[in-house]
This record gives structure tokens, C-alpha cells and sequence, in this order.
């Protein structure tokens, strides 16, 4: 399998040089240079299969020849160590929770494959790699917790000053030895503008060996395909057709599951759920695609104003508007609405679900009530686990969040973090000042 830029289709790369890379020369996202089928036979026996092995499976098509097969099985299997199990809260209604990772969020998936990965190719070749990774909340401290203390890994971890809740703040600037927070005076669109200038900064290429852990780098991305093809193995009526709410910022999520349905998983519909930072919604709505400053919400992972993944979407359909509705609905909420449908989701089915997941569930019941003529099998992503937002969860609800115990012991940690401007200037000299090797 070779790889391309989303800005050139005729140069290719491969899967080495392409999440090594993280971002191409020319500011395009890497993409395969061909969606493999993974057969009826494969999806028609998937509850005979366990997660890790749909892991390697779908992986192996991927990742070919460039890793030994014996390695590639055990990366899978030290990196998807935990579940993803749905839990069905109403008839033909679930929820996927994907927070069982180690820092209770979606991106462990993505993030301990990345680390495990890269670490593989940085041993290999004894090279020393220096990571950059913006983070709108729980990326952050994934990708921080995926290469805490991996050999020939640096990690720079760019965040937005006071827009990532307290919890979000404390596990990406609790771990030391390789990893380091810079707290951006600014927003996460700020902090994704600095890093990929910093992967066209032929002068700092030249200094650093650069990457990136955030979903723009396609070894973060692809392993959220699995945890599609898990959940849809656990649905147990799919004579129904399946529809996946993904609550939606800079894209990844969602990419990923399209990459599934493009690998044949029979997904009749995603829902692509954003809060008040809505240029997704309006690109579905309109076509067109309108970039702008992101303002701060109650569901802050998603607060994305100029989302990276679209690029990726617009080049699976080939800059078809209409092919990408076809597959695609999507609609947008804002914080009151947010915080209503955590409480009555509770009150409905005794289940407490946070800020994002509750953008999902509301997106996908006006995606219901517009279709209310068929029935289907629902999903919804639960991103984060609700102690992640443990006070405006409690504030909702008036009861207690419990806090999971891997969770509450980064929060007696002392933060450690490096305060920068928005200012590119300011981090390259950062950069080029504190590295060594």
C-alpha cells in the first residue's frame, strides 16, 4: 500500500514515510492510495472474531509488508488492550462507549497505535523523531499517555490556554521525562495553524525531525476504523439499517468511520453532530466550505472552526457534494440545548452521558424524527467519560460523577506546562532552543 498527498495524487509514499511525515511537504493530509475490501465473508462472520483480530485484519492491508506480521499482532495487541463495548439504552438504540481506554477518551485508540507504531520504525532505524500535536481537550493527554517514556520520541503538546476543562489541563501536563504541554495564548485553531507551519518550515526540518500525533497523521486515524467494525458486531438486529452519530470537530472521527463503510461495513447513514463551531453543518447544508475562528463550548473537543479531516472526506468522494450527503447527514446544537439532553437522557434511561455524546444523541434524534418513516439501528459515540466533565455533569444532574481511579491520580499531579504566544516566531525559537537529542 503506498500513500498520497490529499494536494498531489501522483507522488507516492509509503505507509514509513507517510506517518513519519504526519503532514506531506505540500500541507496535504496523507490518504491510501486504494480502500481495501475487507469481503462479505469477513463481515458476515465478525462475531466469531475479537476485537484485537479485527484490528490486524483490517491493519494488515494497511501497513502491508513494512512490518512483520509476528509485530504487527503484538502492537495491536499491547495498544487495544481495553473495550468498546455498546450498551443499548433504548430499543435499537445504543450508545458505543469508547472511553475504557487509559485516559478515558476515544483518541487512546488512535493515539497507543500511533506510539506503538512509531516507536517500532524509531528503534528500527535508531533515529530520534520529535512529535508536535495540537489538542482541542482529550488528544492531548492520549497522545501523552500512548509515548510517555517511548525510546527516540520527544512529544510537544500545543493547547489552548483556558479552553480545555481542568481534568482535560491535568493529564496532559502531569507526565514529564519526554513529554512536554506548551499552553498556547490562543484557540486549538491556533494551535493547528502553528503546527502545520511547523511541517512546511524547511529550517526547522532541517533541525528537528518533525511529526504529528493529531488526526491529521493516518496512523491515528485508521485504528478508529476498528472500533466501527466492534460496534457494529455487537448490534445484534442488522436487518435494520445502522446509523452512526458522531459527535464532530476536526473530522477524524468520522473519517474513519467512512473508511469503514468504504472497506465494506454496511453503515446505511452517518450523522456527523456538531456544537455552535458549525462549518461542517453549514459544508453538508451549502457545499461550500467556510473557514472561521472557533468559539468556546460546553462540549470543547469539538470546538474546531477550521476542521483538517474535511480535506480527506472531499478527496473519498472525489469533491462530490452529492455523494458526500448521500452518506452523511448532519445538524448543529448549541450549550442549552447540550445541557437539556444531558438531563433528560438520565431521566429517559438512567444513563449519564457528557457534553459530546449529547451533541450525538441530539443530532441523531432530529436525524430520526426527519426520517421517522423507517426504523433503524442507532449509535451513538460516547467520546469521553463523564468525570472528564465531572462539574458540568454534576451541575446537570445534582448527582455524583464518579471519578475512575487512573483518572483521579493525575489529578494530585502538579501541572507542568510552557506558556507561548499564538505567534509562530515564538515557538520555532522554542523549538530550536530547547532541542536536543
Amino acid at each position: 500500500m503506498k500513500y498520497y498527498s490529499t494536494n498531489n495524487r501522483y507522488k507516492f509514499f509509503s505507509f514509513e514515510e507517510a506517518i513519519t511525515k504526519g503532514l506531506a511537504d505540500d500541507g496535504g493530509l496523507f490518504m491510501p492510495e486504494s480502500i481495501p475490501n475487507l469481503g462479505k465473508e469477513f463481515i458476515q462472520n465478525l462475531e466469531k472474531k475479537s476485537f484485537v483480530e479485527i484490528a490486524i485484519e483490517v491493519s494488515k492491508h494497511f501497513v502491508c509488508n513494512e512490518i512483520p506480521q509476528s509485530k504487527l499482532e503484538e502492537i495491536i495487541s499491547d495498544a487495544i488492550n481495553f473495550p468498546a463495548p455498546i450498551i443499548e439504552i433504548n430499543k435499537n438504540l445504543f450508545v458505543l462507549e469508547l472511553f475504557h481506554g487509559p485516559t478515558l477518551a476515544f483518541k487512546d485508540f488512535g493515539a497507543r497505535f500511533l506510539a506503538k507504531i512509531m516507536g517500532y520504525f524509531a528503534q528500527k532505524k535508531k533515529s530520534h523523531l520529535n512529535i508536535l500535536v495540537a489538542t482541542s481537550g482529550d488528544t492531548g493527554s492520549a497522545v501523552a499517555n500512548g509515548f510517555y517514556n517511548t525510546q527516540g520520541i520527544n512529544v510537544y503538546i500545543l493547547y489552548p490556554k483556558g479552553k480545555v476543562s481542568k481534568i482535560q489541563e491535568r493529564q496532559l501536563t502531569s507526565l514529564d521525562k519526554n513529554i512536554t504541554a506548551l499552553e498556547i495564548d490562543g484557540t486549538f485553531d491556533d494551535c493547528q495553524r502553528l503546527v502545520k507551519t511547523a511541517f512546511v518550515d524547511l529550517e526547522l526540518n532541517n533541525k528537528m525531525n518533525l511529526s504529528s500525533a493529531n488526526s491529521i497523521n493516518i496512523a491515528r486515524l485508521l485504528p478508529q476504523s476498528f472500533f466501527y467494525i466492534e460496534a457494529f458486531k455487537q448490534i445484534y438486529d442488522k436487518s435494520l439499517p445502522v446509523v452512526f452519530s458522531v459527535p464532530s470537530g476536526n473530522l477524524g472521527n468520522i473519517t474513519a468511520g467512512l473508511l469503514a463503510k468504504k472497506m465494506g461495513l454496511p453503515i446505511h447513514k452517518f450523522i456527523g453532530a456538531t456544537n455552535k463551531n458549525d462549518v461542517f453543518t453549514e459544508f453538508i447544508k451549502s457545499g461550500n466550505f467556510k473557514p472561521r475562528a472557533s468559539v468556546l463550548t460546553l462540549s470543547n473537543a469539538m470546538d474546531v472552526g477550521n476542521p483538517s479531516n474535511l480535506s480527506r472526506i472531499i478527496d473519498l468522494y472525489s469533491n462530490s457534494i452529492d455523494e458526500i450527503r448521500n452518506d452523511i447527514y448532519s445538524a448543529t446544537f448549541t450549550d442549552v440545548q447540550t445541557r437539556e439532553t444531558v438531563k433528560r437522557v438520565y431521566k429517559e434511561y438512567d444513563y449519564i452521558i457528557e457534553p459530546h455524546g449529547a451533541v450525538g444523541y441530539l443530532a441523531l434524534e432530529k436525524f430520526l424524527k426527519e426520517n421517522s418513516e423507517q426504523k433503524f439501528s442507532s449509535v451513538v459515540l460516547e467520546t469521553a467519560h463523564p468525570a472528564k466533565f465531572k462539574d458540568e455533569v454534576e451541575q446537570e444532574l445534582s448527582v455524583e460523577v464518579e471519578i475512575p481511579e487512573r483518572l483521579a491520580k493525575c489529578l494530585s499531579k502538579e501541572k507542568k506546562a510552557v506558556e507561548l504566544s499564538s505567534e509562530y516566531k515564538e515557538l520555532k525559537k522554542y523549538l530550536i532552543g530547547g532541542y536536543s537529542v
